[in-house]
């Protein structure tokens, strides 16, 4: 479904990227791990077009797609949920899943109620102000937003970031139902141990370069990823 080949991207003088490829295929989940600074967000950023690459191509479903404005690429079945939640702070959780529609000429009901089924906590909050919700409400928010525009490829960059245990164990869940549902995931997350359990493959970014590929499983028992992300030990 998605295809990264070779991407270079600056920030002015420096190579944020260098010479990315990746591939997600459709229904898959994958992962992608790296420290912080690796150059994660930005890949999610480029295949979203929020970035443009001085060097390289996105392909979508075998067609080219760098080039074309992110809001645009929402019409092409793209989806991207932004580390650090982004909801609109003063506007209602209701007014917040209607913007996540803001392509379609009229927001689907039965999206609305997935949203809701997904998320029951919403569904009790519609009417409360997106700031006033707690930082997991506010990201089971974000990742509705996201799903109200019909997207059949999902970004998301650090969901469980500053999140409880049990909530973060609340999300995973739900990704994984989204996903059994039909929508592909390409996943940024800090918890290694939940995204590889989450993901049918990995790659792992060192200062913007991929160093690593395999099966979530294979990846899951890497010593190196283990002592890496997991705080092992490599005797």
């Amino acid at each position: 479904m998605l295809e990264l080949r070779d991407l270079h991207v600056y920030y002015g003088a420096i190579e944020a990227l260098k010479g990315v490829s990746l591939t997600v295929g459709e229904g898959e989940v994958v992962a992608l791990l790296g420290a912080n600074g690796a150059g994660k967000s930005t890949t999610l950023k480029t295949a979203s077009g929020m970035i443009q690459p001085r060097d390289g191509q996105v392909l979508l479903r075998g067609e080219r797609v760098d080039g074309i404005k992110s809001h645009e690429l929402v019409q092409f079945g793209i989806g991207h949920v932004p580390e650090g939640r982004r909801v609109f702070a003063r506007m209602t959780v209701l007014e917040n899943l209607r913007m996540g529609a803001y392509r379609l000429k009229r927001p689907d009901p039965a999206d609305l109620d997935r949203v809701f089924t997904l998320f029951p906590r919403l569904a009790d909050r519609r009417k409360q102000v997106s700031g006033t919700l707690s930082g997991g409400e506010q990201q089971m928010l974000a990742i509705g937003r996201a799903l109200m525009g019909k997207p059949e490829l999902l970004l998301l960059d650090e969901p469980s970031m500053g999140l409880a245990p049990l909530i973060v164990q609340q999300i995973f869940e739900i990704l994984r139902e989204i996903n059994e549902q039909g929508t592909t995931l390409l996943l940024v997350e800090q918890n290694a141990s939940q995204a590889l359990q989450l993901a049918n493959r990995g790659y792992v970014l060192e200062t913007g370069a991929v160093v690593m590929s395999d099966e979530a499983s294979a990846l899951l028992s890497d010593p190196r990823v283990r002592a890496a992300y997991l705080g092992e030990t490599i005797e």
